[in-house]
């Protein structure tokens, strides 16, 4: 049986840790032990973050809505009550979006939710004037 010599395979491994390490500070970036442990961590924060990402950008979506909404005298959670009352499914990216650059569809999109709303008005006295300001 013949021998086999590791060399080729051991060093194809590292190489690609020491790429994937690349940009790091110090001894993280040219030290196959340390080297290693940093890109495991770095996948780690990675897959965190992919995670992250798209929290932070709804919560981004949200106070941008809520800003615009209140211009109009609503809140974001009465325009988001008004909006699924009215039947118009419109995710929060897209509501965004329309809100900075395109302020009269938007303004449309709110007098359908204030319409919507309009049911408050049975309900309790004063409850319609407290949600549309």
């Amino acid at each position: 049986m013949a021998r086999v010599k590791r060399g080729v395979t051991a060093h194809a491994k590292h190489k690609k840790v020491l790429g994937q390490a690349k940009g790091f500070y110090g001894r993280r970036k040219n030290t196959i032990r340390t080297a290693k442990q940093a890109v495991e961590k770095s996948m780690q924060y990675a897959y965190r973050d992919r995670k992250n990402r798209k929290r932070n950008f709804r919560a981004l979506w949200i106070q941008r809505i809520n800003a615009a909404a209140r211009e109009h005298g609503l809140t974001y959670g009465r325009l988001i009550d008004g909006l699924n009352k009215a039947g118009i499914e419109i995710d929060r990216k897209v509501l965004s979006d329309m809100a900075i650059h395109e302020p009269q569809a938007f303004a449309a999109l709110v007098k359908e939710a204030k319409g919507a709303l309009a049911y408050l008005k049975d309900t309790t006295p004063n409850a319609f004037e407290s949600a549309v300001a």
